[in-house]
């Protein structure tokens, strides 16, 4: 028996806690089934199919901000604030990402205080350092999911206890499908610690505590709070990169900048509080300009805007040539769409400096003002924070022996060889039919698109914009991709992120769906790099090719052995899920 069959044997067998496929998350959308065929046959039509999915958003939000438990949210966030303790956010993939946004945008608040209301800050010096990010792999994974992380909730438990939580803290543990165990771990080590905890995902309660007994442990123990945000299937099967995380972003972003506010408006005296001119929102005000960012953003206008974007793309990647996204304000939003895609759509992820083996990455993100230790710094605002694990802790978690033996890499050193700063990086600017999109939000685009045209410009054969706000700067890139939406100001930029956030979405899934990595509404193409997504990946393959769960299972771990017997070449490898279809497909003609 060969070794792909064994494992494939021991997942059937010893995994059923993974068996995911009844989860609302997990399940294909009736309304974007013909996603591919549209977006071939007409691109506006297939983007206004992506965006009749976040419409579903607004209703969900509605009743989500009238529930008892977002309103101890606000209120837990308020007490950790007035008490100096601290706020965790804990995530992975997608969500630990998320998790990091909430904390650099929360720090880039009091640092811009700072600046321009130095007296103010003084009083509340020690607020910056309230929040703290969590993610499974440390901020390593920011660049690339670290194999193995998501599927120990001990893992979750030692990041969290490494950190420092305590009691009188707050834990927000989030994980879209409500079943991650690292970031179960969280909680039960946030609740040990004597934590205030909060749990918060994206299916319904009464399923998860029906199919997966890990979650209903959780969601069962009174002394957790929990938050359930369901909207409803994903536009593309199971990527909750998408709707889910929209929406967390939307409901925590206005937790936490509530909290802000009134923290803000009671400690500081009268007068102080009047120079910030920061104005309280209700929940329902925060849902009212969510609904009409989306109005916004389906507008003819809009659509044939990301549409000429997702067009541009593609012909890039069609002509193999790659494409440099250069930002400022918006590098963690642009740098977080742009890693996603990898284990989305199985493109190559970012490539390390001095590594000349492994693929190029389709896209790449860069601060044209800033070397690569300070643009992390900046995109951060903090020291990036990298694990040290040697094996003994690996051994402590009793982790697989292969991360025993071999412990991968994740500390800052690592972390710096992604040179996202201002160095020039030949093996792009060389390569053919090489492309600049510099993205701009609200009103940098002035400064940010000279400084990135005068810099690199001329190293790349086609230069472009995005630009997201009302700005009235003339562009000289060769395209201009401006969406003139009012993005209303708010101490964490919420609506910023959140319109980069619906803009980039879009048009990176709408351009994959485009390169044919969608089948009907599934990516086909996904990395099956834990055991969640061998399951999604195993699902696949026996909905598009009608055999069994099992047989489709037993092929995905024979073709993920030969597409890891070559990913060391300089070559991109195959998806191991599209390979298993061609390969039972043509089986099937056969017989």
């Amino acid at each position: 028996m060969s070794d792909a069959v064994t494992k494939a044997k021991k997942f059937l067998n010893e995994e059923r806690a993974f068996r995911l496929g009844k989860l609302l998350t997990e399940s294909s959308h009736p309304k974007t089934r013909a996603l591919s065929e549209t977006s071939k046959a007409n691109l506006s039509a297939g983007i206004q199919l992506l965006q009749s999915v976040d419409e579903e958003i607004p209703p969900a939000v509605e009743k989500i901000f009238h529930q008892e438990t977002f309103q101890e949210l606000v209120e837990a966030f308020v007490n950790a604030l007035n008490a100096g303790r601290r706020i965790f956010f804990t995530g992975c993939g997608a969500t630990g990402r998320l998790s990091i946004l909430l904390e650099a945008a929360w720090r880039r608040f009091w640092h811009q205080l700072k600046q321009k209301h130095p007296d103010v800050a003084t009083k509340n010096r020690e607020a910056e350092d309230c929040t703290v990010s969590i993610m499974a792999g440390g901020d390593f994974a920011l660049i690339k999911s670290v194999e193995g992380f998501e599927d120990f909730p001990d893992f979750g438990r030692y990041q969290l206890k490494q950190a420092g939580v305590s009691s009188g803290d707050v834990v927000v543990a989030i994980t879209e499908g409500g079943e991650t165990p690292f970031v179960i771990g969280t909680a039960w080590q946030g609740l040990d610690a004597g934590a205030q905890v909060f749990f918060i995902y994206n299916n319904p309660t009464d399923i998860l505590c029906n199919k997966v007994r890990r979650s209903r442990a959780v969601i069962e123990e009174p002394r957790i709070r929990k938050l359930e945000l369901t909207t409803g299937p994903m536009a593309i099967t199971g990527s909750t990169r998408m709707q889910a995380v929209t929406t967390e972003l939307l409901v925590i972003g206005t937790a936490l900048e509530s909290a802000l506010l009134e923290f803000l408006k009671n400690t500081l005296p009268v007068s102080q509080w009047a120079r910030l001119n920061l104005s309280p929102r209700s929940a329902q005000d925060y849902h009212r300009v969510f609904a009409d960012l989306l109005k916004q953003l389906s507008h003819t206008t809009s659509v044939d805007t990301m549409a000429r974007a997702t067009k541009f793309e593609e012909d890039i990647y069609h002509q193999h040539g790659l494409i440099t996204y250069m930002a400022d304000s918006g590098l963690l939003d642009v740098l977080t769409d742009t890693t996603e895609r990898s284990p989305t759509f199985m493109v190559p992820p970012f490539r390390k400096y001095g590594d000349d083996c492994s693929p190029q990455s389709w896209a790449f993100v860069k601060n044209p003002f800033r070397s690569t230790q300070d643009a992390w710094r900046d995109m951060l605002q903090r020291e990036p924070r990298g694990l040290q694990w040697g094996t003994k802790v690996y051994e402590e978690l009793n982790a697989p022996t292969t991360l025993q033996a071999t412990p991968p890499r994740l500390g800052n050193d690592e972390i710096y060889k992604f040179r996202i700063g201002n160095e020039s990086e030949p093996s792009r600017t060389d390569a053919p039919n090489s492309a600049l999109i510099v993205i701009a939000v609200g009103d940098e685009a002035d400064y940010l698109i000279c400084a990135a045209l005068d810099r690199f410009g001329s190293q790349y054969e086609k230069t472009a914009s995005i630009i997201i706000g009302p700005s009235t700067a003339a562009s000289s890139t060769n395209e201009l991709f401006q969406f003139k939406w009012d993005l209303p100001n708010s101490p964490l930029q919420l609506w910023h992120h959140l319109a980069v956030k619906l803009v980039l979405n879009t048009i990176s899934t709408a351009t994959m769906v485009r390169m044919g990595r969608v089948v009907g509404n599934a990516m086909v193409w996904l990395s099956p790099s834990n055991k969640k997504l061998i399951d999604r990946g195993s699902r696949l393959i026996s909905q598009l090719t009608g055999c069994s769960y099992e047989e489709a299972c037993t092929v995905l771990h024979q073709t993920m052995e030969e597409v890891e017997s070559c990913s060391q070449q300089v070559e991109e490898v195959p998806s191991p899920v599209a390979l298993a279809i061609e390969r039972i497909g043509l089986e099937g003609k056969k017989t």
